[in-house]
This record gives structure tokens, sequence and C-alpha cells, in this order.
């Protein structure tokens, strides 16, 4: 305990909770402090499809595949165009099958690698995920852990609104209450988890305007708060330009589509029936490229077979269970649904199979259909969305928080959205798990930093 209060306080109960548990289990007494009380619902973690690279972990080797760091940093490096944090996906890449590792050996999680579909980026099969592939089941399993340990103390709803500091570390938060009361609490760390500022509108206009007209689907608590309270103790920010988003949310059910609809072979039409990009260079970018469509909707096409095996997804099956999912028997059906000319449609359709079947190269570049099309056909009705932002404070291997001169404020750490991310620029550079394993990576590194400089001689801290 720190000077009468708790070791670590951890805002946020999202990816902050595996920083909780993991300085619990290192011996520290922890607070966590959440904004809202749905957060098991509510916040990114919990609305992610789970999916956690690992880079050669012991699920990898049990399935025969091959990776490593520098395999996963190469990826980066190609997918951000030279761009992203290439050191901090190292730090990252490092930790990662230790940390999906610890959440199958202390959490309980039942995971594994999911091979029956291949993200766009990933050069090997490493994201890491749990059978519903939702992160609500994830975020149960580690809210239940906390609950359950006596070290852990939750406190919701409450938000952390500064953070105190003196000779240079941290000594002290203040938390605030909903009737507006607020209390300062003793502590020398302090792990801003509050992922990043996709709910401010203001500041996704200014960082962000090629997206910033799209549906926000994430936490209404992701504020920016984590960049307010660093600013203010001079901390320095990186990639506030930076983004996931996507090109696969439900314009009715507002659920997400998932882009196994599209790696299983499925299309993206416009409103009047035409495809119009490589829809396998990823879900982030499609997310601005499909904003940029006349009347910034479409339609992601499928056929029975990519329904079924669809079906892993939970967000997937949700959409369908909404009635989302409309079925065509034939292609005139198909366009009655698309309200598009039956002939034009037809010629795109067959466009489509000819590329699938390999009778022609694609004018869009796009090499990996799966097989064709074949009727019956089903289609939803997309918009383009920002699920959370990638940029944020600057932190080092530890995932301490660095100021503009490099140096860090001892005692403040920063994860997840709250973070300067992997993913470079904009929204290209994001892979799969570029989310989770910042926000679950950089709090299990955090945690045992604190437990290392509460074991150092005074003189090394």
């Amino acid at each position: 305990m720190s000077a009468g209060g708790p070791d670590l306080v951890v805002a946020g109960a999202g990816g902050g909770l595996v920083a909780a548990l993991r300085a619990a289990e290192l011996g520290l007494d922890v607070l966590v402090v959440e904004a809202s009380t749905h957060y098991r619902r509510g916040n990114n973690t919990s609305m992610s499809t789970a999916m956690i690279p690992g880079c050669g972990s012991r699920f990898q080797r049990d399935a025969g595949i091959e990776d490593s760091v520098e395999l996963f940093v190469a990826d980066v490096e190609r997918k951000t165009k030279g761009a992203g944090d290439l050191e901090l996906a190292g730090v990252l890449g490092r930790v990662s099958a230790e940390l999906v590792e610890w959440l199958a050996d202390h959490v309980g999680l039942p995971i594994s690698v999911m091979t029956d579909m291949h993200y766009p980026g990933h050069s090997v099969d490493r994201c890491h995920t749990i059978p519903s592939r939702h992160g609500s089941d994830l975020v149960d399993a580690l809210a239940r852990a906390v609950a359950d340990h006596p070290r852990v103390d939750l406190l919701a709803p409450a938000r952390l609104t500064d953070v105190h500091v003196e000779d240079g570390r941290v000594v002290g938060c203040t938390v605030a209450q909903p009737d507006g009361t607020s209390e300062r609490i003793a502590t020398d760390a302090v792990l801003l988890a509050t992922n990043g500022y996709g709910a401010d509108r203001d500041l996704v206009a200014e960082h962000l305007p090629d997206i910033a007209a799209a549906h926000y689907h994430g936490s209404e608590t992701s504020r920016g708060d984590a960049l307010r309270i660093g600013r203010a103790l001079g901390a320095a920010t990186g990639y506030l330009d930076a983004y996931q988003g996507h090109g696969a949310l439900s314009s009715v059910a507002t659920t997400l589509v998932g882009w196994a609809t599209i790696m299983h072979g499925g299309v993206m039409l416009d409103l009047a029936g035409h495809r119009f990009a490589d829809e396998s260079t990823g879900y982030s970018e499609f997310g601005p490229t499909l904003a940029a469509q006349p009347g910034a909707a479409g339609w992601i096409v499928i056929d029975r077979r990519i329904h079924e095996l669809c079906q892993p997804f939970t967000d997937y099956r949700q959409t369908a269970e909404s009635g989302a999912v409309r079925w065509a028997g034939d292609g005139d059906a198909l366009a009655a649904v698309l309200d598009v000319p039956a002939a034009s449609l037809a010629v795109e359709l067959r466009d489509v199979e000819a590329v699938a079947r390999g009778e022609r190269a694609d004018p869009f570049g796009r090499t990996d259909f799966e097989a064709p099309l074949a009727p019956p056909y089903a289609a939803v009705r997309v918009v383009p969305a920002l699920f959370h932002t990638q940029g944020g404070l600057r932190v080092d291997e530890h995932a301490a928080v660095r100021r503009e001169d490099g140096t860090v404020i001892p005692g403040l750490y920063a994860s997840g959205g709250a973070a300067a991310g992997i993913s470079g620029h904009g929204a290209a550079g994001y892979l799969a798990g570029n989310g989770l394993l910042p926000a679950l990576g950089l709090a299990y590194l955090a945690a045992g930093d604190v437990a290392a400089r509460r074991d150092a001689p005074a003189a090394a801290r």
C-alpha cells in the first residue's frame, strides 16, 4: 500500500482489468475506477471480437504455426507503410505470447488460435480468441476474476479526473462521483486505461475528418480523458490521426456484420449495385472508403456457404437474428432487395463469379475469393463506422508515459486507446488485434513495472 492508498489506481475497467489482476497477482493493492456501470457491455473491449495477436504462443505451436516477433513487426511495418511505431510493436510482440497464455492459465479463458479465417495483413494465423469471438465474454471473465480477488476494489460509476504529481512523480489522483463530489486518493501509480477520444465529436472532427460524419460505434465514456490529463502533465502525444474504422456495421441493427463475410468470399456493392474497391484490403480502411461513396452506405452480398461459415461470430449471429440479413433466391430477387436494375446487377454478379473462378483478373486487384457466390444470396445494408481512436500518450517499453523530452513521468502509465498505438496514421494501418493487444499488453506490462518499482531500492526508483 502506498502512503495509505492503493499501490495502483487503474482508470477504466476494460483492458485495464488485466493490469488490476496482474498487479494483484504480484502482491499489489489495486483500485479500479470505472465511469460506467455498464462497462461489461459498453466499453470498447467488450464490443470487440476478442482477437488478440500472440507471436509464438503454445497455441500456435500446437497448431503447427511458425511465428515470431520479427514477423509480426514486419507485418506492422508493411501494413502501416513504415509509419507505425515499430519499437512499440516489438515490445507488444514480445509480451504477446506470455499474455495470451496468462489469460488462459490465470484467468481461465478458453483461448485458442483462430485458423478458420485469415485477417488481412497477418502473414500467419496469430489472432487468439475465445469460442464466442466476442469481447463481452472476455470482459465478463476479467470482471469475475477481479470481483473474486481480495486485493482489487472496483469503484463504479466514478471518473478519474486528475493525476497529481510532486517532484516529477505521481503522488495521487482525484476521483469524481456522479453527484459532483470528489475525493483525492494517495497512490504512487496510475494507469490510464480510459480508451481514446472517439466519443468527443470535436476532437474527432479535428483529428479524423474523413470519418467524422460516420456512426460512432464505441464507448460513450471514451472522451479523451487520458489526453487531457497527460497533456496537463507535459506528456508527449502521437498518432492522433490514427483510428480503427469499419465498413461493415449493419444500418438496420447497428450491430457488426463482421469482415468474415468478406474474407470468405463476399463482396461490397454501392447503393447503385456496383463494386467500388478491393474489399480484402481490410475492414478499417474500408470505413472511410465506404464513407466516401454516394449515400455513405453499401451492401455486403454473401451466399448460404458464407452465412454458415460466419456462425462462430456472435456479432454476425446477432445481426442475422435482428432480421438485417435479407435473403434472395436469385439475382432478380437480389436486385429487388437492393432496389437496383436487375440487368446491371446480373452483369456485376457474373463478373464477380468469373474473377472468383480465376477466369479474369479483378479490376480492383482482389485475389482471394474463396469460391464463386451462388444463389440463394443474402444482403446486408451497411454503413461506415468509427470504432476507436489509435493515437494518444506516448509510452515506453513498460507502458510508462513519456514527456516531450523522452523521459518518463514516474508512476504514470497508459494502455489501449489512451496510448499512442502501432497503427501508423489514418485507418489503413490497422491490423486485426491492434486495439486489444495494446489494451491488454500495455496493461500487463504496466502492472509488472509498478511491482518492480515497489521492490526496487528507493534510489533506483
